[in-house]
């Protein structure tokens, strides 16, 4: 046995012995560890583990990433290679550790799921909606809300009569960390409004001072508002994920997709930062490269 492989083997024993450590992590720490030193032995044979450096680690990082490997697997080994320098340089067994500087690949988010702009309006158009029942109301009401306000679940269920300013046409919305914003509201959202609480107060022994109530009076709950989309928008998508969230990715997405600047839409979902808003640039990207696949006449030939 090689005095590097010594090294891996003090490093497992230590996480058996003195960390505690199960079986499944020591077994993952060693994959790593046995990949990067198999890794540095095919570059040069005479690499050891004092010798490795910072660009060695990260041409490690990159190979891994080229052979179709996600950027949680490559971080968790990396996390094990840290764990294992953190080892040896404390013990005396290394004197320099190469992989404190190195930071793990970026993992990639998914890009938010929406609505098409047709799939909304066939569904807000229908000739299906019953104007007589209050459940076909509220359920309108709610999807035209979410969809042309962009609210969160909790910011709609949280409103109530008097967070409507209609002379200013703009909603009072308690966000995360009860952070209030101003939402505006244009005229479809107004008429809807206003006849979804003159059925609700004719119709309903309302209990609350909620706007969206159940038909028992009560403030909507957040597993009711969701059953109610989910159910609403499986009218026109066979789309897998059909939550109130998928309103309000779609609202922005819509927005952007129409020449709306990015900062406008920050602070329109209440987002802290722009950061947290750039997503949906990548969103409407995608959508404008599938629109160019489609139409482009060398892309149909």
């Amino acid at each position: 046995m090689t005095a590097d492989e010594e090294l891996i083997d003090l490093f497992l024993d230590y996480l058996r012995y003195e960390r505690g450590r199960s079986p499944q992590t020591v077994k993952r720490y060693s994959t790593a560890l046995l990949k990067f030193y198999s890794f540095i032995k095919e570059e040069d044979q005479t690499q050891t583990w004092a010798t490795a450096d910072v660009d060695l680690i990260r041409l490690w990082l990159a190979d891994q990433m080229e052979h179709g490997n996600i950027a949680t697997t490559v971080n968790t080994d990396l996390s094990a290679l840290k764990s294992f320098y953190r080892f040896a340089l404390a013990r005396g067994l290394l004197q320099r550790d190469p992989a404190r500087a190195v930071r793990g690949p970026k993992k990639k988010r998914p890009l938010p799921q929406y609505m098409r702009e047709g799939e909304m309006d066939r569904l807000i158009d229908s000739e299906e909606w019953d104007t007589e029942a209050y459940d076909d109301v509220l359920a309108r009401t709610i999807i035209i809300l979410l969809y042309t306000t962009g609210l969160r679940r909790s910011e709609a269920l949280g409103l109530d009569d008097k967070s409507i300013d209609w002379t200013a046409s703009q909603l009072r919305v308690t966000g995360k960390r009860n952070k209030q914003r101003l939402v505006p509201f244009g005229d479809e959202l107004a008429e809807t409004l206003r006849q979804y609480i003159a059925m609700r107060d004719r119709c309903v022994p309302r209990q609350t001072d909620a706007l969206l109530c159940n038909s028992k009076g009560q403030r909507l709950k957040g597993a009711q508002l969701y059953s109610i989309v989910r159910s609403q928008l499986s009218r026109v998508t066979t789309m897998s994920k059909r939550s109130p969230h998928v309103l309000r990715h779609s609202f922005a997405t819509a927005l952007l997709n129409h020449g709306a600047d990015l900062e406008s839409v920050r602070q329109l979902l209440g987002h802290s930062s722009v950061a947290a808003t750039e997503i949906y640039t990548h969103t409407t990207f995608e959508q404008l490269r599938r629109e160019y696949e489609n139409a482009h006449p060398r892309e149909n030939t």
